[in-house]
C-alpha cells in the first residue's frame, strides 16, 4: 500500500478515526488493517507455541510478540465456524445450523436454520468493513454456500476472491466441482506441475494487497484448507518428518506435547492427560507395517501445517515491506479440533492414494493422531467436548496490542466475538438493515479491551450445538450432552478441562439450570428438534 500521503491527509484520517470510535475507546491513529488467518481441521496442540513439535516458526514468532488465548472456542466444524466467525451470530441464525451445500446438490428440506448457505438476515465482516471504506479480500476456502453465485464471496462483501467454493479439494490439482474460482469465474485445473493450493492462496492474497493504489485499510480473510484431508504435501516438507513419529507413536506424542504445554504455560502444571480415546489402540499393539504407514500419514499432515506456516511468513514479510505490519490486527486460529474422520485409528483412504493429485476424498491421518492433535483434551471435530471446540488463537498487533509480548490469557471467548472486536477497533458500525433487509443483532462480545491490556468481561453464557452434540458454559461450569446420550454431564473447567470427572450427580440443580438455559437458547436460534432435549 502507498504510505506517502501528506500530513494533512493523515490528520484528516486521525480525526475521522476519533469521530468513529465509541466513547472510552482508544484510537491508535489510522484504522488498522484486519487479517484473519484460519487453519482447517488443525488440533489445539499442533503448532509450536501451543506445545507441538511441528515446525511453525512464523506463527510462533507472532505469538512471542503477541497474545495467546487458551480458552478460545469454535463451533466444532468447518462451515458452522466460518458462518459464526464472519457474522458474529450463532451458525443456526445464519442458515448453516449443520452443514453447507455441497457440489452434489443443495440441502434438502425447508428449515431456514439449515438451508446450507448464508441468509440475508446476517452481514459478513467484509460487508460491514467494505461499507466503512475498507478494501476486502479473501483467499482460500469459502464453504458457506455453493449453488448460485449470489451465495459466493464477491456477493457477500469481498472485493476480490481466489479459492475453493467447496469444502475440500485436491491440493495439487483442484478440478471439477471442487475446483478453484477467481472472483466469480471457475478456473480450469492448474497446468503448473508445481501448483499447491496453500501456496496459491497466499500468492493471490499478496497480489490483492499489493494491487491497492490508495491508503485505504484492508481486511484479508485467508482461509487455508491445510491440514484438512486429503493428505497432500510437498515432498521436501514431508521428508522433515518421515521417521519422526515411528518410535514414539501417538501415546508418547501426547505426553511430550503435554509436557511442553506445561513448560509454555498453556496448561496448568496439575493437568493430566485423559485416557486414550476408546477408538484408538495402544501404539505398541500395532504391527511394524502399520506403524510405518501411520508415521508417513502423520509426516504428511505435519508437512501440511509446516507449509501453511511458511506461507504465513510470506504474509508477514509483505506487511513488513509495505510498512503495514505495526498497524495490522492479525488473528490466527483453527475452525475446529483435529479431525478423526473416518474414525479409524489407521486413517482414512488407501495408503497408495496419499499425495495422489486426482484424489480429494477423506484420505486422512486417523483417529490416533487426531487424539494427539487435540492434546490435552478429549474427542475431536464435530463433538462439543473441549477437543472438538477448542482452538489456539494468536493475536498480533504491534501498534494496538497493549499486553506484554508473548502474554497468555485464559479469558474465555469464541468465534462470534471476532466481529464485535473488529468493529470496536475499526470504528465500523454494525447495521440494523443491509441491502434492504433487517439484520439480526450481534450475539458476540467484544474482547477489544483485553487487547488493550484492560479488564474485559467474557460472555456470561456460551452455547454450542452441532450434529446433535450440545454444550453450555456458565463461568467455569460446562454442561455437555453428547449425541444419543439421555442425560447431561457436568464439568468444572477450572480444574478439569479434560472432562474426566462428571459432577452431574453432585450438582443436579446446576445441571438443570444450565440445561434450561441451553434449551431456551436452542429454541431462540433455531436448533432443530431442540424441544426434545
Amino acid at each position: 500500500m502507498n504510505r506517502t500521503a501528506p500530513l494533512f491527509s493523515f490528520v484528516c484520517r486521525l480525526a475521522a478515526c476519533v469521530m468513529l470510535l465509541p466513547a472510552g475507546d482508544l484510537c491508535y491513529g489510522e484504522r488498522p488493517n484486519i487479517v484473519i488467518i484460519m487453519a482447517d481441521d488443525m488440533g489445539y496442540s499442533d503448532i509450536g507455541c501451543y506445545g507441538g513439535e511441528i515446525r511453525t516458526p512464523n506463527i510462533d514468532e507472532l505469538a512471542l510478540s503477541g497474545l495467546r488465548f487458551t480458552q478460545f472456542y469454535n463451533t466444532a466444524r468447518c462451515c458452522p465456524t466460518r458462518a459464526a466467525l464472519l457474522t458474529g451470530l450463532h451458525q443456526h441464525q445464519t442458515g448453516i445450523g449443520q452443514m453447507t451445500e455441497t457440489p452434489n446438490g443443495p440441502n434438502k428440506g425447508n428449515n431456514p436454520s439449515y438451508q446450507g448457505y448464508l441468509n440475508r438476515r446476517c452481514v459478513t465482516i467484509a460487508e460491514v468493513l467494505g461499507s466503512a471504506g475498507y478494501h476486502t479480500y479473501m483467499a482460500g476456502k469459502w464453504h458457506l454456500g455453493y449453488h448460485g453465485k449470489e451465495k459466493w464471496p464477491r456477493q457477500r462483501g469481498f472485493d476480490r476472491f481466489y479459492g475453493a467454493i467447496a469444502g475440500a479439494t485436491s491440493f495439487f490439482k483442484p478440478h471439477g466441482k471442487r475446483g478453484i474460482t477467481l472472483d466469480n469465474e471457475n478456473l480450469d485445473p492448474p497446468s503448473d506441475p508445481n501448483y499447491y493450493t496453500t501456496d496459491a492462496f497466499t500468492d493471490y492474497a499478496l497480489r490483492f494487497i499489493k494491487e491497492a493504489k490508495d491508503d485505504k485499510p484492508f481486511f484479508l480473510y485467508l482461509a487455508y484448507t491445510a491440514p484438512h484431508w486429503p493428505l497432500h504435501a510437498r515432498d521436501e516438507d514431508i521428508q522433515r518428518y518421515v521417521g519422526k513419529y515411528l518410535h514414539i507413536g501417538w501415546d508418547e506424542l501426547r505426553s511430550q506435547r503435554l509436557a511442553e504445554q506445561k513448560r509454555l504455560g498453556i496448561v496448568d502444571e496439575t493437568t493430566k492427560l485423559p485416557e486414550r480415546d476408546e477408538g484408538v489402540r495402544p501404539w505398541k499393539e500395532l504391527t511394524q507395517k502399520q506403524k510405518v504407514q501411520l508415521d508417513y500419514r502423520m509426516a504428511v499432515y505435519a508437512a501440511m501445517v509446516d507449509r501453511m506456516d511458511q506461507n504465513i511468513g510470506r504474509v508477514v514479510s509483505l506487511l513488513k515491506e509495505q510498512g503495514d505490519l505495526d498497524n495490522t490486527l492479525l488473528f490466527f486460529l483453527s475452525d475446529n479440533g483435529g479431525c478423526a474422520e473416518p474414525y479409524k485409528d489407521l486413517g482414512g483412504g488407501r495408503f497408495i492414494d496419499i499425495n495422489n493429485p486426482n484424489q480429494a476424498g477423506a484420505i486422512s491421518y486417523g483417529q490416533g493422531w487426531a487424539n494427539a492433535s487435540n492434546t490435552p483434551f478429549r474427542k475431536f471435530k464435530v463433538f462439543s467436548h473441549e477437543g472438538g471446540i477448542s482452538t489456539p488463537l494468536v493475536v498480533h498487533w504491534p501498534e494496538g496490542l497493549k499486553t506484554a509480548p508473548g502474554a497468555i490469557t485464559s479469558h474465555p471467548a469464541q468465534v462470534i466475538d471476532l466481529m464485535p472486536t473488529v468493529l470496536d477497533v475499526t470504528g465500523a458500525d454494525y447495521p440494523v438493515t443491509f441491502a434492504e433487509q433487517a439484520i439480526l443483532p450481534l450475539e458476540g462480545v467484544s474482547f477489544a479491551a483485553k487487547l488493550r491490556g484492560n479488564h474485559s468481561e467474557p460472555a456470561e453464557w456460551m452455547f454450542w450445538e452441532h450434529a446433535g452434540h450440545a454444550a453450555v458454559r456458565h463461568g467455569d461450569y460446562k454442561a455437555l450432552l453428547p449425541r444419543r446420550e439421555k442425560t447431561w454431564q457436568l464439568y468444572d473447567l477450572s480444574v478439569d478441562r479434560q472432562e474426566a470427572i462428571d459432577l452431574a450427580g453432585e450438582y443436579p440443580e446446576r445441571v438443570d439450570q444450565l440445561a434450561a438455559k441451553w434449551q431456551a437458547w436452542a429454541s431462540r436460534v433455531g436448533v432443530k428438534q431442540a424441544t426434545k432435549r
